[in-house]
């Protein structure tokens, strides 16, 4: 890879490859992911995603784990923070943005109450909010314009902030 084929370290050239696939022939857009979750005693679990080694979860002693790993809302939190970086390398490279530097703060409160059982209703996050900080030389309107495309394009942040059906079935 040249100079002039490579920013943000995205290779704008194999980008540029899928877009045009996907052009061509757009039942190439269409992707299928998948995970597979094994548990490990305890609230300790491992999910494994393509050829990688297994990502450990577990809870905090507080709610009862053995704190070797991070929950499940914190891997959430960072699926959508990792989501938005990628979301920033590919908008940003599109755009002839240099990002010096990229950083995604993620918070979130979960009511604990329908968790343990001692309420009904949503047991999840009431709200999350993410800041995000880019060192860039970009003027203010091209991170505004950047920020806004970033938001409009990530997968996770869609399917967090929309209703998608999960349907959980005994095998």
């Amino acid at each position: 890879m040249t100079a002039n084929t490579v920013l943000n370290n995205v290779d704008i050239e194999a980008v540029g490859g899928l877009v045009q696939a996907i052009q061509q022939d757009p039942a190439k857009a269409q992707t299928t992911w998948a995970a597979h979750v094994a548990w490990k005693g305890a609230f300790a679990s491992e999910s494994r995603v393509r050829q990688f080694a297994p990502a450990p979860s577990d809870e905090p002693a507080a709610l009862g784990g053995g704190d070797t790993a991070a929950n499940p809302v914190e891997q959430l939190l960072g699926a959508l923070g990792n989501c938005l970086a990628v979301g920033y390398a590919a908008n940003a490279t599109v755009a002839g943005i240099e990002l010096k530097d990229l950083k995604i703060d993620l918070r979130g409160d979960v009511d604990l109450h329908v968790f343990l059982g001692l309420a009904e209703g949503h047991a999840g996050f009431d709200a999350i909010t993410a800041t995000v900080t880019i060192d860039s030389d970009a003027t203010p309107e091209q991170i505004a314009e950047l920020h806004a495309k970033v938001q409009a394009s990530s997968p996770v942040g869609h399917t967090l902030r929309n209703s998608v059906p999960v349907d959980v079935r005994l095998g």
